[in-house]
């Protein structure tokens, strides 16, 4: 073998060394890359987490309604005419009786005070006939026809006096007007619409419920009415009547709440939304509804569960996830029925990026709500 040769062959082992070092510490590497994450686990998540507990909760139902007046019309006249005078200025508050408009009706007046005349004398004629009769100066038959004259022409006073009454408006209860649709010297014809008439206090609100929820409604019972469900405050009031049959069209059975409305800001027609109590207080877990994961297989939620303690001292945490059966919803709150318990830390915000057994860093310097009725901030929409 010469010199060449024993060269060659001295270059071709010294490479297949160092070929088979840098493939042999690539594997060596993966494989130590390898059981460093299997033993390092995964890497800490930060998240926010709130105790579970107790709050009392007043099963309640919601509804939406409408305001209906306690009395209320459109008020018209059922005779023909031209207005003669208008007696009363839009919205303003007024009594049983009051005198709203008046009819020309000069002619009607002089007819009735022609039959009054004709009356006066049937009445006289009969007297002195009545008088000649117990003188037995004349027959009953006389008599009679006299009678039977005077009590026609006394109804056709009352006709014609009904007629005159007819031309003039009044309001049949008391209230506040709307706003005037007629105006002196125009020509009404029957059932022409003058005003509308809305007695407002009290004032109904007149709501819809499923026949299930209308069997938990009772007459008495404490009903809150508010202008739109946002609204924490509203008026107060009680049930005061449920329909007797359920409506054929909807399925649904009519229930009318009786609220006080002295300061008449609340207006027929306006929506509302009516809240009824039911039932008795509970006391149930609560938590913010974002805290829940709904998955199609089960909702849950992650606890923050003990873990020990660091090298330092300090309590260490991992995430356990629970399922849960939750219950009715309030505000920002949802009820939990089944899952948690009493004073477990339940993990409320970042619970999207944790799995089982995440080791979690817990960080609660920004919480979310939980109340019942929350309200919206200045700038908030």
């Amino acid at each position: 073998m010469n010199t060449t040769m024993k060269r060659m062959i001295i270059m071709l082992a010294a490479v297949g060394i160092v070929l088979g070092a840098i493939f042999g510490f690539g594997i060596f590497k993966n494989v130590m890359i390898s059981r460093y994450f299997a033993t390092a686990g995964a890497p800490p998540q930060t998240v926010s987490t709130m105790p579970a507990k107790f709050d009392d909760w007043q099963p309640t139902m919601s509804a939406v309604g409408s305001l209906r007046a306690a009395k209320g019309a459109d008020l018209a006249l059922e005779v023909p005419g031209v207005v003669d005078e208008v007696a009363f200025d839009s919205g303003e508050e007024v009594v049983a009786g009051t005198v709203l408009l008046r009819l020309r009706a000069a002619d009607d007046e002089a007819r009735l005070r022609s039959l009054e005349a004709t009356a006066q004398l049937a009445a006289t004629t009969y007297d002195r006939n009545r008088k000649q009769f117990e003188a037995k100066a004349i027959s009953q038959a006389s008599l009679d026809v006299d009678a039977a004259n005077l009590k026609s022409a006394r109804a056709a006073v009352e006709e014609q006096r009904a007629t005159v009454n007819k031309k003039v408006l009044r309001a049949p209860f008391s209230g506040r007007l709307g706003v005037r649709q007629v105006d002196v010297g125009q020509y009404l014809t029957p059932g022409t619409a003058v005003v509308t008439l809305q007695a407002l206090d009290p004032i109904y609100a007149d709501f819809y419920v499923p026949p299930a929820q209308a069997a938990k409604i009772a007459v008495g019972q404490k009903a809150v009415v508010k202008l739109d469900k946002e609204t924490t405050a509203g008026v107060t009031g009680e049930v005061s009547a449920l329909n007797s049959k359920v409506e054929p069209g909807s399925r649904t059975v009519l229930v009318r709440a009786t609220v006080a409305n002295p300061a008449r800001q609340l207006l027929p027609g306006t929506p509302v939304v009516v809240e009824i109590e039911t039932g008795k207080a509970e006391r149930h877990i609560t938590l913010p509804q974002t805290a829940i994961t709904y998955n199609p297989y089960g909702d849950t939620v992650f606890l923050a569960q003990s873990d020990g303690k660091d090298d330092a001292g300090k309590p260490k945490f991992k995430a356990r996830q629970s399922f849960v059966v939750t219950g009715p919803t309030r505000g920002d709150q949802i009820a939990i029925l089944e899952g948690i318990k009493e004073g477990d830390q339940v993990v409320t915000a970042g619970q999207l990026k944790i799995q089982n057994d995440t080791p979690l860093i817990i960080n609660n310097n920004v919480q979310l709500k939980n109340d019942p009725n929350p309200k919206p901030r200045e700038g908030e929409r």
